[in-house]
């Protein structure tokens, strides 16, 4: 799960989730239909805030199912039942938190947040409703609670639970089912020109 803090033309802060997401190194690719708030704003602003909540603010995330930043509600979310809600991370009982390279809050209570600049927009197939973002990170937030012990740059992923939704359904994760030879290549040695622009912002 990805919230995805935005900021409307009211300059108010509009806050989704979404479950279409990928990373690659320091990008991050987000499918959002079209019509929705926050697909609106990032194609307005060019910015945002990725904030992965932890399986705890399940019931929290949960707050915010049905609603839309948009109103009027568009008629499809209308038949839907989605309503209006103009103060989502009120509604949801988050604290938004200034960020540093963007316009749109972090969400305080989410162990990761990644302040993103739009890069690109792509169309996904051919009737136009749906995009895929792609992002750039250029500021990356964690929680102590959730960094390797001794380390700078690495998540401790017995310390780590992310909420993850599978067929509109909230799971966490359960235990690691075997050792990987891959984790023991120290992170640096994948850090890219994305991490350097970041550094000059």
């Amino acid at each position: 799960m990805v919230l995805i803090s935005t900021t409307n033309e009211d300059d108010s802060a509009n806050l989704a989730p979404m479950s279409s997401a990928f990373w690659l190194g320091w990008r991050a690719v987000l499918g959002l239909g079209v019509r929705s708030k926050t697909a609106q704003n990032l194609m307005r602003t060019r910015e945002g805030v990725l904030n992965l909540p932890s399986d705890a603010l399940a019931p929290a995330v949960d707050r915010l199912a049905l609603t839309t930043g948009s109103d009027p509600v568009p008629v499809g979310k209308q038949e839907r039942g989605y309503f209006h809600v103009a103060d989502k991370f009120a509604r949801a009982g988050f604290t938004a938190v200034a960020s540093e390279t963007v316009g749109p809050p972090r969400v305080g209570e989410c162990p990761v947040a990644m302040e993103v600049v739009v890069e690109a927009v792509h169309p996904v197939g051919d009737d136009g409703g749906v995009v895929a973002f792609e992002v750039r990170v250029q500021r990356v937030f964690v929680h102590e609670s959730i960094r390797l012990a001794g380390s700078d740059d690495r998540i401790d992923p017995d310390a780590w639970r992310p909420l993850i939704m599978s067929f509109q359904k909230f799971y966490g994760l359960g235990s690691q089912v075997c050792s990987s030879t891959l984790s023991r290549i120290p992170e640096r040695l994948y850090r890219g020109a994305d991490i350097d622009r970041a550094r000059r912002v």
